[in-house]
């Protein structure tokens, strides 16, 4: 009797890392494959939310919960969410926490003898604890492998340090460009993010290899490169959200929404074909006050119909103000605009025939979803990797223009008069232009969908590595 592959998934703790984690876990055990995500006390119950209704179809899913050293580490109790750290100056104190998570997570291993584990890319140090127990450890990136390569090119070759402009070395194509002030901090000077990076990025030579939630045909070029230049073994098998329809509620990726499914899209479905744009800046983003102002100032005079997600979030004293002036710009845009305050079912506006464009900080969930959803871009990238995913979006793929962002920033975005955003929304709503990036996006997200169907290169990157792992798996965990 064939023994059923059981692989443990472990997500970094953050809701961008966890949503495609969640995502990666249902689709291996729609393939029969046993998943088991490892969650913290505070993100636990919403996994098993969005992992319910694929264990009443019959999938084997489960979450084990794993205790979080917060306390012991110098972090408040229960802080065992990013979001939960009290200052930025105490976020390598979580960072010691994850790390002290290695005693649990070897004792979860020798507990269930699970046949893989299949970790973020912020835990390089899983990679040992794998190891003791004869296991492969497989890193899953939250970004393509445009950006993969990009990073590493980066990394190895130090352009920046000889040029405040520089063309990416060695890299496919010799005409991607950057500046120094689109890289992260980290990589400029040494930090104690800087061995997190260098440990992340030198353990996947050292690991089984690389799933990216992505798919083949949307960066060929790039993932070629990147095993036989860069020397990664990887499987490209997104865009996963297509693959686990069915599965998972779109409404319940994420957070809890801030808005009501049904009044979204109503509002929505009044609106003509591509005659809507949708702003939102992902979890983490921060702008302060005056940027909120001019984003409401550019897409008043854009003239377009709009979504706006703007983040409730305190800020100084002025919270009060703030408010006030965003009630009257919405009392002013009631029928042309709606405002979003926190959270929104981004998958379902996206895919809704009334969205044309979309602004995004060029997280690599946003990107893939506004090419699934076959909407192009209006990329405002501020921090991570998110630079590069607007190089890809707009000068590779061309499906976007940029909005001017020039300033890598660790939350807190570049900031951009309302000019230049009213320049940007009227380039991607209106116009022959607009009409070319967003037939172009169109045929990405016809070639997204044909990558999961049966036969598609994602689905049979996936079925390769299940066949692999599975070959593999009587000789591990004895």
């Amino acid at each position: 009797m064939t023994q059923q592959l059981h692989i443990f998934f472990f997500p970094f703790m953050a809701h961008g890392h966890a949503i495609p984690f969640i995502d990666l876990a249902i689709l291996f055990a729609t393939k029969g494959v046993k998943s088991t995500i490892i969650a913290t006390p505070s993100n636990a119950p919403h996994i098993k939310k969005v992992t319910h209704k694929a264990n009443k179809l019959g999938y084997q899913i489960d979450t084990l919960v794993i205790k979080f050293p917060a306390v012991e580490a110098g972090l408040p109790d229960g802080c065992d969410d990013p979001d939960k750290v009290p200052s930025p100056d105490m976020m390598p104190k979580f960072f010691l926490a994850v790390e002290m998570l290695k005693q649990p997570l070897s004792d979860l291993l020798k507990q269930h003898c699970p046949h893989c584990l299949v970790a973020d890319m912020f835990f390089p140090w899983t990679t040992e604890v794998a190891a003791m127990f004869k296991i492969p450890r497989i890193v899953f990136h939250g970004t393509c492998v445009f950006s993969l390569s990009a990073m590493e090119h980066v990394r190895l070759y130090q352009p920046h340090k000889s040029k405040e402009t520089f063309t990416i070395p060695n890299f496919p194509g010799d005409d991607i460009k950057m500046t120094t002030a689109e890289l992260q901090d980290y990589v400029k000077q040494e930090t104690w993010r800087t061995k997190l990076f260098n440990d992340s990025k030198e353990t996947e030579l050292e690991c089984f290899g690389v799933i990216v939630n992505s798919f083949y045909e949307l960066e060929s070029v790039y993932a070629d490169h990147y095993t036989d230049f860069l020397g990664r073994r990887a499987w490209h098998v997104g865009p996963i959200s297509l693959s686990t329809k069915g599965v998972i509620n779109k409404a319940e990726r994420g957070k809890q929404s801030s808005i009501e499914e049904h009044e979204c899209l109503k509002w929505l479905q009044s609106k003509d074909r591509n005659s809507v744009v949708y702003i939102c800046f992902g979890s983490t983003t921060n702008f302060v006050d005056s940027q909120l102002m001019e984003i409401a100032k550019g897409l008043e005079a854009s003239g377009q119909q709009f979504v706006w997600v703007v983040r409730k979030e305190k800020e100084s004293n002025d919270e009060k103000g703030k408010e006030n002036w965003l009630l009257e710009f919405e009392k002013r845009m009631e029928g042309k605009g709606l405002v979003i305050r926190g959270w929104a079912p981004q998958v379902l506006i996206l895919e809704n025939e009334a969205i044309g464009g979309f602004v995004t900080h060029c997280g690599w969930n946003s990107i893939l979803e506004s090419v699934t959803a076959g909407v192009p871009v209006i990329t405002w990238p501020v921090a991570a990797e998110q630079f590069y995913n607007e190089k890809l979006s707009v000068e590779v793929l061309k499906i976007g223009v940029g909005v001017g962002a020039r300033k890598w920033k660790r939350l807190v975005g570049d900031f951009v008069k309302s000019e230049a955003i009213e320049k940007a929304v009227k380039e991607i709503m209106v116009g022959e232009k607009a009409m070319e990036m967003r037939n172009r996006a169109k045929r990405f997200a016809d070639m997204a969908k044909k990558a999961v169907e049966d036969g598609g290169s994602s689905e049979s990157h996936l079925n390769a590595l299940i066949g692999e792992l599975s070959s593999t798996a009587m000789k591990t965990c004895k």
